[in-house]
């Protein structure tokens, strides 16, 4: 199975994201993306997919994966059943390690840290547990506040050596190339404009394709479609909304893309099994 390509977006004024997902289960999403990624997985029972490695995780797995390394977790056993499978997630590209050590050579051992990482590495228990109230920290922080702590915990990360290699072999180095900067305008695009109509033809127009080798293209580089990757983008913002706010589903179908309610209901239940209202009462 092909992993599918994840394109990731840095908010407005940072350097690095952080990911903070409360979810009932971990479904199997196999993918990958340029960026490092450091993920802390709480209250799940299952397993985790790194490149051809494959293992059983707990409560408070702490895993370094990076650029370009294919990975998921898949869990649907939640230790503590009332509460939420929780994932903290850190997101940072190798330019960031490489600014940080000619800006600061005291921090030189983060870009071995991330050497090591090419494989996807599993920190040991002691240094989980020390970096376990840090990550979790974050969230309540501004984004100033956060970035000496996650120095703070990378340091940590460098210095454990009981740290275990996963894959045995590293993904193969992607260069940044015409065609990844072409599907990053064309992403960047629809991430951006995804709540609009977006005609394919406007889109093979960015890419400066026509519109069949537009198709092929981005069928290539995503493993979808256009219409199930933008699909994808507005029924993501739809949950997010359904979750975190008291919008009428109807006002949330439209600000997610969705000029009719009836196709609307249709894509949600097709994507994630029920009707978004009863998505919406899972979370109250």
């Amino acid at each position: 199975m092909r992993p599918q390509y994840e394109h990731l977006t840095l908010s407005p004024g940072h350097s690095w994201q952080l990911l903070w997902r409360e979810l009932p289960e971990l479904p199997f999403l196999w993918h990958y993306h340029p960026e490092f990624e450091l993920t802390l997985t709480l209250n799940a029972r299952g397993q985790r997919y790194v490149g051809d490695h494959l293992a059983d995780f707990s409560d408070g797995d702490l895993i370094l994966l990076g650029p370009n390394l294919p990975h998921t977790w898949s869990a649907s056993e939640r230790i503590a059943p009332e509460r939420q499978m929780l994932a903290v997630v850190v997101w940072f590209s190798r330019d960031w390690l490489i600014q940080l050590q000619t800006s600061l050579p005291e921090l030189a051992g983060l870009l071995q840290l991330g050497k090591r990482a090419d494989r996807g590495l599993q920190f040991s228990a002691d240094t989980a547990i020390r970096v376990r109230p840090l990550m979790l920290r974050m969230e309540k922080l501004a984004p100033a506040q956060r970035l000496p702590l996650l120095l703070e915990l990378l340091l940590l990360l460098a210095q454990d050596d009981l740290a275990q290699p996963l894959a045995s072999v590293a993904s193969a180095s992607i260069a940044v190339d015409a065609q990844r900067q072409r599907m990053g305008r064309v992403l960047d695009y629809m991430h951006a404009h995804f709540q609009t109509a977006l005609p394919v033809e406007l889109l093979a127009e960015r890419a400066a394709l026509s519109v069949g080798a537009f198709h092929r293209f981005f069928k290539r580089h995503t493993q979808l479609t256009v219409t199930a990757y933008l699909a994808q983008l507005r029924i993501g913002s739809a949950c997010q909304q359904l979750i975190q706010t008291d919008k009428a589903i109807g006002v949330i179908a439209q600000e997610s893309g969705y000029r009719n309610l009836a196709h609307f209901n249709r894509q949600f239940r097709a994507a994630k099994g029920v009707s978004p209202r009863d998505f919406k009462q899972r979370y109250r």
